[in-house]
């Protein structure tokens, strides 16, 4: 979701620290996008504003958004006080998007990226917002074509923020490795599990793993710096895979492609929750988490980008090679002490395999990347 800054850097500086010193702790929201598609060819279509102005008027409305591109839209929770009620949002959002693509003849995926339909045929929507960003980076901007899910927790207090997105830098890997379901683009299978990642992460500017900051007015400098440059126009250029949220008092966690299914989103949601209020929690109690360098995480966020849950991972204080299944169940453990108070445990699993696994052992079987793709399509004909 994209929308103009309004306020002066100055001010956009100001209120966000302010609103993160008051910050209503480990609320929740999740974003989802997903692809629009002609449902006889199954090719992305620019119907996003038709859509948009169909909701008009409906429960729908305030939490449909677009997306950069007229073939995608996104649907948001809105903010949640437990995960419990964000579980329950998106399954709604999801069944209303449903319902409104169905009376328009339009059908949904939720693929990190479209496994044919080119690029060039996708029309950017018409908002101040995206038209300056088609502006600033051209080819890049055109050219992804991507659909993710992005989870956002408040955090009080302004350097407690800064240090839980430090801590996530750590973990962006096996929330990749989790989430991988794009294995196919330009009617190519890639051997990739996110191959949305290369084409939105490695592509755009001040993106993917960021820098650790030793608090908040650290992290401002930058910011003011980027600014007074002006490299940034508003502070959602700000494209990493895990940032604070200058306009709202939340950490938000970026990395993760777009879910075919439903309960796996919520499962991938409630990791993200867990993993906000263990780490703000370990800040407050002063335990230690371990700090490493971008040039060591990316080593296995490329791990996660071409080999999903079914490679190794690097222990990165040991050296050793790990699962990185076992990593993950690592993670979901470490997190048991949280889990109860913010109403995520129910929810925390490890699939057998990731969407992207499942649509390489479909391919396997079926001999088509398309056909594959189809399968996981919404269709009001199947509804029906």
């Amino acid at each position: 979701m994209g929308d103009t800054q309004r306020l002066t850097p100055e001010e956009q500086i100001a209120f966000a620290h302010e609103s993160f010193e008051h910050a209503d702790d480990l609320t929740v929201a999740v974003e989802e996008e997903f692809a629009l598609l002609d449902p006889e060819t199954f090719e992305l279509t620019n119907r996003f504003e038709e859509l948009q102005a169909a909701a008009a008027g409906t429960e729908l409305e305030e939490h449909l958004v677009g997306e950069l591109i007229a073939s995608e839209i996104e649907v948001k929770t809105g903010r949640c006080d437990s995960f419990g009620d964000a579980a329950e949002r998106m399954a709604q959002r999801r069944a209303q998007l449903g319902a409104l693509a169905d009376e328009h003849g339009v059908a949904l995926a939720s693929t990190g990226t479209h496994p044919w339909s080119r690029w060039q045929d996708q029309r950017i929507i018409d908002t101040p917002h995206y038209r300056r960003n088609d502006e600033i980076l051209r080819y890049v901007v055109w050219r992804n074509n991507s659909f993710g899910i992005h989870v956002h927790v408040a955090v009080r207090g302004a350097d407690r923020a800064i240090a839980v997105c430090n801590a996530f830098r750590n973990v962006l890997p096996e929330l990749l490795a989790l989430s991988a379901s794009s294995p196919f683009v330009e009617d190519v299978v890639t051997g990739l599990h996110s191959v949305r990642t290369e084409i939105f992460t490695r592509m755009f500017p001040r993106c993917g793993v960021p820098d650790e900051y030793a608090g908040w007015s650290e992290f401002e400098r930058y910011v003011r710096f980027l600014y007074e440059t002006r490299s940034i126009e508003e502070h959602t250029q700000l494209w990493w895979s895990v940032r604070p949220h200058l306009a709202f008092p939340t950490v938000e966690v970026r990395i993760c492609d777009a879910q075919p299914d439903l309960r796996e989103a919520q499962s991938l949601a409630a990791l993200i929750h867990s993993l906000a209020a263990r780490f703000a929690r370990a800040m407050d109690e002063g335990e230690q988490l371990p700090s490493f360098p971008r040039r060591l995480i990316e080593e296995n966020l490329w791990r996660a980008i071409r080999h999903g849950l079914s490679g190794t991972f690097i222990d990165l204080a040991s050296g050793e090679l790990v699962p990185t299944r076992a990593r993950i169940e690592q993670l979901v453990d470490w997190v048991a002490p949280v889990t109860d108070e913010i109403g995520t445990s129910s929810f925390l699993s490890v699939p057998p395999a990731n969407a992207a696994e499942r649509q390489y052992a479909r391919f396997e079987e079926l001999g088509s990347h398309r056909d594959v793709f189809v399968e996981l399509v919404r269709t009001p004909e199947r509804v029906a």
